[in-house]
């Protein structure tokens, strides 16, 4: 009986691997492109011609299994099929050697199931853009065949059989896996039940809980207690739960969460003798975060960590799976592993998320168009859970994620440079600017939008992308030759690559805008700058893939009211739960004020800014200790903190500055300490509006002198239409007042962490008096109505 079940692509990535990382200018199709070149290449073949053939055998405690792109009966031969751009011979010989490997696995399997003493196998490299096909043949004996099929499982089975102990360790202590702290706070167990619930059903799950219940824990908690699987239900079980989170601080937040499990969890002995935690936990990080040499090129011959990759990761590998049993494989951990092994520890990463149990990250590990973990459980078949984080910002995520911006500026930049260059280069980019600058000549306003894309436009973009990318596999060095950085030119490309997929799926969901950009007066033969944006307003056709591929998915927060707002948007399926888990905390704990006197409108700002400083003074002189003050811009901001530094410089105040790096993050952070005192002034929506914890004295109160409405400006009354047109009678809740209140509560929620903690709110503006406003905070508030009288000294 087999042990251990592996894909045959993550079989020979395995063993046949080898040689440099090499990511120099190689662009590859999409997924959906591939998929695309498949079907041509399957459809020209004849009749008879069956694809998808699903494979498998056995070699004594490993099942191998996959699905053949090909397979002629008649000429016995079987095709595995690689989709490519550019000029195959820039394919590098380890990718190739891995494609016959591939090829090689698929035969011996096909030869075994048929009975067959041989069989032709071909490698057909399909490629997108010129739609040509390139073979290549050889014959393969039966025997040779299998003894390759079994060179490939001995040097996977010590690794299997490993995995296959781990795995029923892992099983067995989750099993036992106890709560860790001594009791479930309230509202936790139902949130905990609920999700368990979910998990074993196989359906998604909206959350709406409370901040400061232990959401984290008591999410996490029942997914874990959910993956081994059940012996009376085949099929039942989870292989890996995925972590997603919007921001750093709710990564910080899982992965202490994790330690305090994983110390709850029996030992068990590892190859040394030591007693380790049967669970693998490895966080994720960007690559701009982890780069060690971020001056060279991803290639052997520029990084020392990409030079014989593959020929260290089996030993990186290993050394990181034993570490991960004393403790996370969080950041700094996987960092020490890669330099001593000399990898690179992106890429050691993305390597180790095959073998972690639980992986923690970002959301666009599974929601991005090339997320790394939704491709690897498409291709594994892994059963697999995804908690998503302060679900709430999915909805503009993933708008972003499906959006796509062409800046004018960077297209003149480069036809500049490709004038004494390049000429075929030169002409197409040439014809891209005669049909962008056709698309504004006749526009009159700073913005335009369209409900369909400009075909003539997006033709010629394909074009010059296909010009472009045979050029940069042709001349490696076009960067330079160009005059332009290596980093200018692929973000132009990779922009431009992006937006010609995203024009390939175009539809309702998005629209197509122009926006003119201030500069020189624009001349008949020199129209003004533009930026042409695919603007996805709907994000639920993209994110149901997602979706449907989980076993589970449990997307939880404190603001997901009203429920029908993100069931739409995010295009959650019919069969969704809900559970909206009441609040421990008591009116009495939280003293909210509505300030009526004051006006945030943009009319009313210049009045507002005494009033608010005379409301912040107020009641620091009434309670001093430490504040938060959120408001809807920087602008604003700035204005009310110069105001109150003027009349009262005695009072500590300190502001969130624009694209504030994480050590002044963390220094802004390091002044709520019990007993210190001051206000700390920030943005709503912002870094310190939402997955921060500052319980107890560091944080007793907040002001928010905003609504959160987004601004109206002719891209959001964009959005308002498109959301009234598809949402009947919705278009302005859900553009504007769902979105503001969402950051109002959040930002609320950061005083209140705890049954313990007591505070103060004070909402500034006349229209939290509102009935439909009111409505959607939270109902254990007990709002009153103040007036200026309130907050003088």
């Amino acid at each position: 009986m087999p042990g251990y079940t592996v894909a045959v692509r993550a079989l020979c990535e395995f063993t046949a691997k080898r040689g440099d990382l090499d990511l120099r200018f190689t662009p590859s199709p999409t997924g959906a492109e591939g998929v695309e070149g498949h079907g041509v290449v399957t459809a020209r073949r004849g009749v008879g011609y069956q694809t998808e053939v699903a494979l498998s055998g056995d070699w004594g405690p490993l099942r191998v299994r996959g699905r053949a792109d090909g397979w002629d009966p008649v000429a016995r031969r079987l095709e595995e099929i690689k989709t490519y751009r550019g000029d195959l011979a820039h394919v590098p010989d380890n990718h190739r050697q891995l494609h016959w490997a591939q090829a090689r696995v698929y035969g011996a399997l096909i030869c075994r199931q048929l009975g067959l003493q041989q069989v032709a196998l071909a490698l057909v490299y399909y490629n997108i853009d010129t739609r040509q096909e390139t073979v290549f043949v050889e014959t393969g004996e039966a025997a040779a065949l299998q003894a390759f099929f079994e060179e490939q499982c001995r040097h996977f089975a010590a690794w299997s059989a490993q995995e296959t102990t781990h795995r029923a360790a892992r099983d067995e202590a989750l099993r036992a896996l106890a709560f860790p702290m001594p009791a479930f706070r309230t509202g936790q167990r139902e949130l905990a039940e609920a999700v368990y619930r979910a998990a074993r059903a196989g359906r998604c799950l909206m959350a709406q809980a409370p901040t400061g219940i232990g959401k984290t824990v008591g999410t996490l908690f029942p997914l874990l207690r959910a993956m081994p699987p059940d012996a009376s239900r085949p099929g039942s079980g989870l292989d890996k739960v995925f972590y997603l989170a919007a921001k750093t601080p709710g990564r910080q937040l899982a992965l202490d969460a994790l330690q305090s499990l994983r110390a709850g969890m029996p030992p068990v002995p590892q190859r040394e003798g030591l007693p380790q935690a049967p669970l693998r936990v490895l966080e994720l990080v960007a690559r701009d975060k982890t780069c060690e040499h971020p001056d060279k090129a991803c290639h052997g011959e520029s990084c020392p960590l990409a030079r014989g990759f593959y020929d260290r990761l089996s030993a990186a590998r290993q050394a990181a799976v034993d570490a991960a049993g004393a403790g996370l494989l969080a950041r700094e951990r996987v960092r020490a592993v890669s330099l001593q092994h000399q990898v690179c520890h992106y890429y050691l990463a993305q390597e180790l998320a095959r073998w972690a149990d639980v992986v923690v990250g970002d959301y666009n590990y599974w929601f991005d168009t090339s997320a790394l973990l939704f491709a690897l459980t498409q291709m594994d078949g892994w059963r697999v859970a995804v908690l998503v984080d302060e679900a709430h910002n999915l909805v503009e995520r993933a708008r972003n994620m499906y959006s796509a911006e062409l800046e004018q500026g960077a297209l003149r930049a480069l036809r500049r440079s490709a004038a004494p260059v390049s000429p075929p280069l030169k002409r197409a980019l040439d014809r891209l600017n005669r049909h962008w600058n056709a698309l504004q000549r006749e526009q009159r306003r700073p913005y335009a939008a369209s409900d369909a894309l400009p075909d003539a436009f997006v033709e010629a973009l394909n074009r010059t992308l296909s010009t472009l990318t045979d050029l940069q596999a042709d001349q490696p060095a076009l960067a330079g030759e160009l005059a332009l950085s290596g980093a200018d030119l692929q973000r132009f490309y990779f922009d431009a690559l992006h937006f010609a997929r995203l024009a390939e799926s175009f539809g309702p969901h998005s629209l197509f805008d122009i926006t003119l950009r201030p500069g020189r007066a624009p001349l008949p033969e020199r129209p003004a700058a533009s930026t042409l944006c695919i603007r996805n307003l709907v994000p639920a056709p993209h994110l149901q893939p997602r979706l449907a591929a989980a076993q589970a998915v449990v997307l939880f927060s404190a603001t997901l009211s009203p429920q029908a707002y993100h069931a739409d948007l995010l295009g959650l399926p019919a069969n969704t739960a809900w559970i909206d888990v009441p609040s421990p905390f008591a009116a009495r704990q939280l003293s909210v004020r509505v300030a009526r006197h004051i006006s945030t409108r943009w009319a009313d700002r210049s009045r507002s800014l005494a009033p608010i400083v005379d409301a912040i003074a107020g009641q620091f002189a009434a309670r001093p200790g430490l504040y938060l003050a959120f408001f809807s811009s920087y602008d604003y901001l700035d204005q009310v903190f110069a105001l109150l530094r003027e009349q009262h410089p005695d009072l500590p105040c300190w502001e969130q500055q624009r694209q504030m790096p994480e050590a002044a993050r963390e220094a802004f952070l390091a002044r709520f300490m019990p007993g210190a005192q001051g206000v700390g002034f920030a943005v709503l929506g912002g870094a310190f509006a939402e997955g921060i914890d500052l319980p107890g004295e560091r944080l007793i109160g907040a002001f928010i002198a905003t609504l959160g409405l987004p601004q109206v400006n002719p891209v959001n009354e964009q959005i308002r239409a498109r959301m009234e047109a598809v949402f009947v009678g919705r278009g302005y809740d859900y553009t504007y007042l769902y979105p503001g209140l969402q950051k109002v509560v959040q930002a609320a929620g950061r005083v209140i962490r705890s049954p313990a903690d007591e505070g103060v709110l004070v909402l500034m503006d006349d229209r939290f008096s509102r009935a439909e406003v009111r409505a959607l905070l939270p109902a254990w508030w007990e709002a009153r109505e103040t007036g200026s009288e309130q907050f003088r000294e």
